[in-house]
């Protein structure tokens, strides 16, 4: 029997089309992997940052000023001497918007920095406030985000690689105002009696 070639490149059309329609999915399905990936990366920039914000702002009230790494007393990191002394524990955040209570009004953290989104929802969310067990002073934030990181290493220089690095959850990134990195070839210091990684109450 004679095969019909009209039936035949029909068959083979319909064919092709499937693996074109299934070369395509797969395409699409990278390339929307590959943003996704790339929105995380940029709202984890985003978070690092705004953190880092949260961070000094507390540095600033409570006059806590970063040790000078090439300063040494007998062959021991010093401290730089506050020359301020720090005013009363913060209990909340918006105490870095209203300022003190003077009539200059020092404001210490900018609005924007109140928030910030979850890098792999991209949900705003409000800073948790982290404290050490057992005092009611808030030293740092972080926010309540149990998502994998992208980033797991080589994060800014400023910041302790204890509270950063190989973390399983954002929540884990904990900004700390009175963690300083150890000295090391990229700077930083340790602060004499600094607290060890922070594990987050959640």
């Amino acid at each position: 029997m004679t095969r019909n070639p009209l039936k035949s490149s029909a068959g083979f059309t319909y064919v092709a089309a499937i693996v074109m329609v299934v070369i395509m999915g797969i395409m699409l399905s990278q390339a929307a992997q590959y943003w996704t990936m790339r929105m995380q990366r940029e709202r984890e920039v985003e978070l690092i940052y705004k953190g880092t914000q949260v961070r000094d702002a507390m540095r600033r009230w409570y006059n806590f000023k970063v040790p000078d790494p090439t300063a040494t007393t007998g062959g021991v990191p010093a401290v730089q001497v506050q020359v301020t002394p720090p005013r009363a524990n913060l209990t909340e955040l918006k105490t870095l918007l209203n300022g003190t209570d003077s009539a200059a009004k020092t404001h210490f953290l900018r609005p924007s920095n109140m928030k910030v989104r979850d890098p792999k929802s991209g949900k705003e969310l409000d800073w948790e406030l982290y404290k050490v067990a057992g005092s009611p002073k808030v030293s740092g934030v972080y926010i309540k985000s149990d998502a994998v990181p992208l980033k797991q290493d080589n994060f800014p220089f400023d910041l302790h690689p204890d509270d950063f690095k190989g973390k399983k959850k954002y929540s884990e990134w904990v900004f700390i105002y009175d963690r300083v990195p150890p000295v090391g070839p990229t700077g930083g210091i340790k602060l004499p009696g600094a607290i060890s990684a922070p594990g987050v109450q959640q």
